[in-house]
């Protein structure tokens, strides 16, 4: 029987270097039988829109400011609306995909978009430069540097992780450690962090697929 072929979509807000490893990676040993059949921005200036057109990658701009607008009284209930329509979105693809994997994602998903998303039975993953149980949330790079220049810390990591409705605490797929190295700047310790997280997405991407092929 051959393998299944897989289709991904991925989330991005910035510059989509991660996604660039993803796109590299796609249709090779590294990802086999695996496609990126779409990109979505939460930012219009991402650059990652453009790498995904140098790949004819289709993408979609999917803004929160109108849904602020819609909602001026609660920032909670235009985030579930656009949740919920960025749900819509997805599960309306063609093809519609496998996994979602979230590389430098920066919008915590509320239930709105995770319950949908649940009972279509597409699972999502997410990229954090950060060991389980650590450095949740935003800046967690700088974090985990300040903590090694002020409280001795040794270690930092990236993992890549299950997304829940709890911010960066769904279970680790795959980590990897860093170290923290005395007298080393920001910018150095972000460089050796990102180079990191280019290799562990594509394996915690094909991590969650051949579980998935395991249900197929």
């Amino acid at each position: 029987m051959p393998d299944t072929q897989h289709n991904i979509a991925v989330l991005i807000s910035g510059n989509g270097s991660n996604l660039q490893a993803l796109i590299d990676a796609a249709n090779t040993p590294s990802l086999p039988n695996t496609r990126i059949t779409h990109v979505i921005s939460n930012r219009k200036a991402a650059y990652g829109l453009e790498r995904a057109a140098r790949a004819s990658i289709p993408t979609t701009y999917h803004n929160l400011l109108p849904y602020k607008k819609s909602h001026p009284e609660s920032v909670d209930a235009a985030r579930a609306a656009y949740d919920a329509d960025l749900a819509s979105l997805i599960l309306a693809l063609t093809p519609r995909p496998d996994l979602l994997v979230c590389a430098g994602w920066m919008h915590i998903v509320t239930p709105s978009f995770l319950t949908p998303i649940a009972a279509a039975g597409i699972k999502i993953i997410n990229l954090h430069p950060a060991l389980p149980g650590e450095f949740a949330g935003a800046g967690a790079i700088e974090r985990a540097w300040r903590a090694g220049r002020e409280e001795g810390l040794k270690r930092t990591g990236v993992m890549i992780h299950e997304v829940i409705a709890e911010v960066d605490a769904g279970e680790a797929i795959v980590t990897k450690e860093v170290e923290l190295r005395e007298g080393e700047g920001l910018e150095e310790l972000e460089g050796r962090m990102h180079e990191v997280e280019h290799g562990l997405i594509v394996e915690g991407t094909r991590r969650a697929l051949e579980g998935l092929r395991k249900k197929d």
